[in-house]
Order: structure tokens, then sequence, then C-alpha cells
């Protein structure tokens, strides 16, 4: 799966950025979502989105690894 992911482009960089977009928009969603809907459903909306970011992030330190130990990858 890792080398699907890294032959699609996708660098272990990409992958830490996304997991910190994802906290970002997790706290823009919240405060957005709190303003039009009552505050359970926001803290749901938040929580929902700020779930990503620790696939992210595993997922970028998966692919730091792979791209360490197998430098050439061939697109």
């Amino acid at each position: 799966m890792l080398t699907t992911v890294r032959k699609c482009g996708i660098t272990s960089d990409h992958l830490f950025m996304a997991g910190m977009a994802s906290i970002g928009l997790s706290l823009v969603s919240w405060l957005s979502s709190i303003k039009v809907e009552n505050v359970a459903r926001a803290d749901r909306w938040g929580i929902f989105v700020g779930e990503w970011a620790p696939t992210f992030f595993a997922l970028g330190a998966a692919v730091r690894l792979d791209e360490q130990q197998n430098p050439k990858i061939d697109r």
C-alpha cells in the first residue's frame, strides 16, 4: 500500500500537512457549526474531522520509513 501511495506522488510531507490541516479544519468546522446548530452537533462535527489527523500522521510516519528504506520509486 505504501508503494502505491508513493507511486501516486504522495510524500510523507504531504500526509503530515494533511494531518495539520485536519486539526485546523476541525476547529473551523466546530466554530462555524456552533453558530448555526446546537452545541452537541457542533462538537460531533469537530470530533469527526479531528479524528482524521492521527490517521494522516500515522500514514506520514509509515511513508517516511518507506522513503528512508526504499529511496527510489518509479512513478
